[in-house]
């Protein structure tokens, strides 16, 4: 029976197997039934497309109010806030104070009346004044929170107070009885106090309800308050000042008066204040110069301990003043540096920070800006009469006729923005890499980025185009790395760029403690620090950029710090202006040495004249055994040198000749070759011989700035280029065609490896009439004769032209015509034999017509087809 039972239920596993969909399928709920469409006339499609457009036009307008007010300066919503205050503070004083009638009135009435009982006439009053506080004090949001619960609790107590003495009505005997009494606020605040403690003790928990909320108002302690009171008094002049009242924030508390345990975050602000900071250290400096010396003193130490104290509490206060950004004064710096520790070269770390300091709310990434340069003992004074030879006395320029610039800027939300966009972009891509510190310059920011073990410095720039996206801005700049730094710079433009002044640079303590009459100033740099440079030193630079970049202010700097800091017998200069516009202000300056230079072949011929100074500079150091002209100069002063017997000249210090080309290009055309040749030659040699070069051009490309010139100028400022390549000819390498122009420049001097960025200097037109008009009353120019007269040419000879000087002149008329200088051209055209032919051309080259023979090439033509009659005028003997 086993083998047939088992027989029968297996059928039965079957259907079971088979039932399992059939429960699922059974499970499933049924689809649900459609709605009835709606009726499909037209009038109904038509109200229901007019409706549907209507909600989403009104719906688009709300949500763009939305997101402006989003988007609205914080100042102005608070300016928002107190308008609507003194608007509500209008309606509630024409309900109460007079007899507001409508529906407004009503509600008024309703509401103050009912809620403030008698004293809903000091209603306005108290909106007014809210009113008020948020229009002159809108940075002072701290307070805000505090002045509401004083005056929450104030209110309460007083409402109460003045229901209790009302008779403390109920709501049961109507609403005008609550009305004149403290209305709903003072039954609230009174009642349950009634209830609970009887009207006895309601009274006294109310007065303390209401001297706290005073308390709170004030901003005063328990403990204060008689301090207070006396200070009122003394205002008023009920109580006479006995010297027993809390001195200023200016002046300093005396050491034998107990300190309050507690100290508010307004003292502290007083205390970190930049202003108050530097008066309080000049008071603590005249009190140390007034102390008694040890001498004098004694054998103890307390005026060691006052000189410990004096230096702590400068550190103290140039603490404050680098905190906010402002760069603190010499004296400070002096004070500090004389407490016996070394300021640190970052910002404090930021548990020593006061709450909401900028480094607090930025997650922690410090700004790493320069707060000041390194002050310098003695600084001399930069208007000091200086005796030239004979009876002429020469006052140097003020600095005073220079505009001062505001400070500095410091951190802005922009910046936090931008940390937090490279922090993203640096996690979507998976780059372990962080934002360590930024230093804000004039014009840049660079931020400083950091890498984790074992990642490549590649990975950052390869991002450059994701960073640029995500920080919004086209002209991204990466340093990889920062020079002395195990870090990988960023450099992203500022939103709010900031003017740098020449005065500012030149009242730097690295511009007023040198000395040197050929220190200029350039401007400042990305770190926040002045950036000066000794032209002496360079020895020579090349100043290039496409137009509009900033060359010419950058030329006026130069200029300008020349004439406030040097004498004329201290630096004579050339100023070539082939544009004839652009240095004009110049002219008639006693540090010219020969009229402003506008004629390019002028130009020229003052480039042989350096030429020839530079070699007579050079015997006269050879004859008397000096290597430099400084040397010389120091020689000739202290009467070391001395002529030789029989010799009438009058040996005098040579002074440093500086000479500026302010369009390079213009007389590169005119003049190639004698150009290059003075500029190669000038520039190999003249540095013993105090002569330097400053060359400018908009058209940096190899035909203008040749080999020969960029080997021997070894000093490069780069502004804007318009291409990689005209950046490659100025600097050897990339980076100036992604500056932002308008004075943005990239600073490579003699010796460093890699430029650094800067925001160049400027000067007005106004301040550089004041400097030279200075400059004329001063003194004269006296102008050299022999520097545009072309001494070097080579003597005309007719005897070597002989009967051949109408051929010549057919052949110069020739070879100028068709800008093409071939001897077997002029045998062609001219029917002559080679020998002839070639003589021709050699007359030619004499006679600078052409250029040397470059073996089987045709020869240079030197000569443009505008200057053809005077060429042939020369050659006739006539000019």
């Amino acid at each position: 029976m086993a083998p047939s039972t088992s027989g029968k239920k297996a059928p039965a596993k079957k259907s079971a197997g088979r039932s399992a969909p059939a429960k699922k399928a059974a499970a499933r709920r049924p689809p649900a039934k459609k709605a009835a469409p709606p009726p499909r006339n037209g009038l109904y499609r038509m109200l229901r497309a007019l409706w549907l457009g209507v909600a989403h036009a009104v719906g688009a307008v709300f949500r763009g109010i939305g997101r402006g007010a989003k988007g609205l300066d914080p100042a102005h919503r608070k300016d928002g806030v107190a308008l609507l205050l003194l608007a509500v503070a209008l309606v509630v004083a024409a309900g109460t104070w007079s007899n507001l009638r409508g529906p407004v009135g009503d509600l008024v009435t309703m509401l103050v009346t009912g809620a403030f009982g008698r004293l809903d006439l000091l209603v306005p009053i108290l909106l007014t004044v809210m009113a008020v506080r948020f229009i002159r004090h809108p940075e002072k949001q701290e307070a805000n929170g505090r002045i509401v619960i004083g005056l929450t609790t104030l209110v309460l107590g007083v409402l109460g107070l003045v229901h209790i003495a009302c008779g403390a009505p109920g709501r049961g005997e109507g609403h005008d009885a609550m009305r004149d009494a403290g209305g709903l606020i003072g039954w609230a605040a009174s009642k349950p106090l009634i209830l609970t403690v009887s009207e006895v003790l309601a009274v006294p928990l109310l007065v303390l309800l209401t001297l706290f909320g005073v308390l709170v108002v004030t901003a005063t302690p328990v403990v204060a308050i008689p301090q207070r009171l006396r200070q009122l008094g003394v205002r008023l002049g009920v109580v006479a000042d006995d010297g027993r009242t809390r001195p200023a924030a200016d002046e300093e508390p005396d050491d034998t008066e107990e300190a309050p345990p507690t100290r508010r975050r307004a003292d502290f602000r007083k205390q970190v204040d930049p202003v108050h900071a530097e008066k309080r250290a000049l008071d603590r400096r005249r009190a140390q110069r007034a102390a008694p010396q040890p001498s004098d003193a004694g054998p103890d130490d307390s005026v060691g301990a006052v000189d410990l104290a004096a230096g702590a509490a400068a550190d103290l206060d140039l603490d404050g003043a680098v905190l906010h950004g402002v760069q603190p004064s010499p004296l400070i710096a002096e004070l500090s540096g004389g407490s016996g520790r070394r300021r640190p070269a970052a910002r404090p770390p930021q548990e020593d920070l006061p709450a909401g300091s900028p480094d607090e709310t930025a997650g922690g990434v410090p700004d790493l800006t320069k707060p000041a340069a390194d002050p310098v003992e003695g600084l001399p004074s930069r208007a000091e009469q200086l005796q030239l030879s004979g009876d002429i006395t020469y006052a140097l320029p003020s600095l005073d006729l220079l505009e001062r610039g505001g400070p500095g800027r410091t951190r802005s939300p922009a910046n936090d923005a931008v940390v937090d966009s490279l922090t993203t972009v640096f996690a979507e891509f998976k780059v372990d890499a962080a934002v360590t510190g930024f230093t804000r310059g004039p014009t840049v920011t660079r931020y400083e980025v950091e890498l984790g073990p074992a990642v490549k410095v590649e990975k950052i720039t390869a991002l450059t185009k994701n960073i640029a996206y995500a920080v919004a801005s086209p002209d991204v700049r990466i340093i990889s790395p920062i020079p002395g730094k195990s870090a990988v710079g960023i450099e992203i433009p500022n939103t709010d760029r900031e003017m740098v002044n020449c005065g500012d640079v030149l009242r730097s303590a690295d511009a007023v403690g040198d000395e040197h009459p050929m220190l200029v100033a350039l401007g400042k740099d990305v770190e926040g620090g002045y950036v000066t440079a000794n032209l002496a030193k360079m020895p020579h630079i090349l100043v290039a950029g496409a137009t509009g970049s900033g060359k010419s202010s950058c030329i006026n700097c130069l200029i300008t710090s020349i004439m406030m800091r040097a004498t004329p017998e201290d630096v004579r200069m050339v100023l070539v202006d082939p544009k004839r516009v652009e240095l004009t202000a110049y002219e008639g300056i006693p540090h010219l040495i020969t009229p402003i230079i506008t004629n390019p072949k002028r130009a020229a011929e003052a480039l042989q004249w350096v030429v020839r100074e530079m070699d007579l500079r050079y015997d006269d150091l050879a004859a008397y055994g000096y290597r430099h002209i400084d040397d010389f100069n120091a020689a000739v002063r202290s009467g070391k040198v001395t002529p030789p017997a029989g010799s009438e000249r009058e040996l005098a210090p040579y002074p440093y000749l500086l000479v500026i080309v302010d369009e390079l290009a213009d007389l590169m055309m005119v003049a190639p070759r004698d150009v290059e040749d003075a500029i190669v030659r000038i520039t190999q040699l003249a540095r013993a011989a105090g002569i330097h070069l400053v060359l400018a051009t908009q058209r940096p490309s190899v035909d203008v700035v040749t080999g020969l010139i960029k080997a021997n100028v070894p000093s490069r400022l780069a502004f804007a280029t318009s291409s990689l390549a005209d950046s490659r000819v100025i600097l050897d390498q990339p980076g100036a065609e992604k500056l932002i122009g308008k004075g943005d420049g990239l600073f490579l001097p003699m010796g460093a490896n890699k430029p650094v960025r800067m925001q160049g200097a400027f000067v007005t037109e106004d301040e550089i009439r004041g400097v030279v008009a200075h400059c004329k009353e001063q003194m004269a120019p006296v102008f050299r004769e022999d520097v545009t007269v072309g001494q070097g040419r080579k003597k005309e000879i007719d005897e070597e032209i002989g009967d051949d000087l109408d051929l010549l002149c057919q052949a110069a008329e020739l070879v100028v015509t068709t800008q093409f200088g071939s001897t077997s051209m002029l045998q062609r055209k001219l029917r002559v034999g080679f020998a002839k032919a070639g003589r021709l051309m050699d007359l030619m080259e004499s006679r600078g017509v052409v250029g040397p023979s470059e073996g089987s090439k045709a020869r240079d033509v030197l000569i443009k087809a505008d200057d053809l009659d005077e060429v042939l005028a020369t050659i006739r003997g006539e000019a």
